[in-house]
């Protein structure tokens, strides 16, 4: 085996990828962008649309596509437990009755029928979506204002290794 093969899985799958979009140009700013929109396309409260928003989001910006999918699957557990808070939170910004129930009761209504469920949950997801909003700036920001000093270092580690 390759000493490639023998890395743990979580070298294979977030440090390589990075490793090789910093090695073959891109900047580090450039992915601490990305890194920042993923962490907040990533809880959207919405189940089943992240993939899509973080699609159009580094379409439509420029931002790294495999980057961005790598750092949208691993918040997916924060995803998970945030849905409700963030409808919980949008439901009190807007003074509306907080809705009793829980993920999997969401998702077997949901399975059930889908046209009923949105007619049910479509003003608590609205809420959940303005709760959102507020925080999502903040933590794009945030994102890239942490990954990118960590992502310049590594570059620079990886560089002098090269040379």
């Amino acid at each position: 085996m390759s000493e490639r093969d023998q890395r743990p899985w979580w070298y294979r799958w977030i440090i390589q990828p990075i490793k090789n979009q910093l090695t073959q140009g891109t900047t580090p700013e450039k992915l601490g962008w990305t890194i920042g929109a993923a962490i907040a396309l990533g809880i959207f409260p919405i189940l089943g649309s992240t993939t899509a928003l973080c699609f159009f989001a580094a379409y439509l910006f420029r931002l790294n596509q495999p980057v961005m999918y790598v750092f949208k699957t691993l918040i997916y557990p924060l995803h998970l437990s945030l849905i409700l808070v963030f409808i919980r939170y949008g439901q009190k910004m807007h003074g509306a009755e907080l809705i009793r129930f829980s993920v999997p009761q969401l998702l077997e209504r949901f399975l059930n029928d889908p046209m009923q469920f949105a007619k049910d949950f479509g003003l608590a997801a609205w809420h959940g979506i303005t709760a959102w909003m507020l925080v999502a700036p903040f933590l794009v920001l945030a994102g890239r204002l942490i990954a990118t000093p960590i992502l310049q270092t590594a570059q620079n580690q990886w560089k002098a290794r090269l040379s």
